[in-house]
């Protein structure tokens, strides 16, 4: 996605309501320490984004999810959506949760990672299918549900979910990456 302008920036603070304002203390307060992304746009829907970022808060900080293969499926999203912000913030995280870079580069690219242990391997399976889809096979989730179980599956599904929510926001809203690290150009014209 090149550059665009922001659509819906955050309010301005001096004109944020009392829901405005709890919705940005609670945030502040959690684990993200502060008003960020996709958040930013939200604002304008205060319990909305109260809702959708404990979900959020869920996926990063509570689930038994493997912190390496959910952010591989952040970063799939993201590469998917083409979503700036998201892969900008996720990249640094994936690495430091010790997905390779190899794999890292793969998915920036578009492509299928040649590397992945099993369960990685499985959920990329899984995630790429639901992204093409909107569903994954009976022999793709047979396996997954065999190899992750069906708690993960369904965590993880919920992951394409959630982050997607917020690409689509990001997308429409023009909010931008805080870094430099941009996607690669998408080689398909998808």
């Amino acid at each position: 996605m090149s550059p665009i302008e922001e659509r819906i920036p955050a309010p301005s603070e001096s004109n944020w309501t009392q829901e405005q304002r709890d919705a940005v203390r609670e945030i502040a307060s959690g684990p993200r320490g502060a008003l960020v992304g996709p958040f930013k746009p939200m604002l304008h829907s205060p319990i909305l984004m109260e809702r959708l970022q404990k979900t959020g808060e869920f996926i990063r900080w509570q689930s038994e999810m493997q912190d390496k293969i959910r952010e591989m499926v952040i970063l799939m999203v993201a590469r998917h959506w083409n979503q700036e912000f998201e892969w900008s913030f996720h990249k640094p995280i994936a690495s430091s949760c010790g997905l390779a870079s190899e794999v890292i580069a793969a998915i920036g690219n578009h492509e299928k990672p040649l590397d992945l242990g099993t369960e990685e391997m499985v959920v990329w399976n899984l995630i790429d299918e639901v992204l093409k889809d909107g569903t994954a096979s009976d022999t793709t989730v047979r396996n997954a549900l065999e190899v992750i179980g069906s708690r993960n599956v369904v965590e993880y599904v919920a992951t394409v979910g959630y982050y997607s929510t917020l690409a689509f926001i990001m997308n429409v809203a023009g909010t931008e990456s805080d870094t430099g690290d941009r996607l690669p150009p998408r080689k398909d014209s998808q």
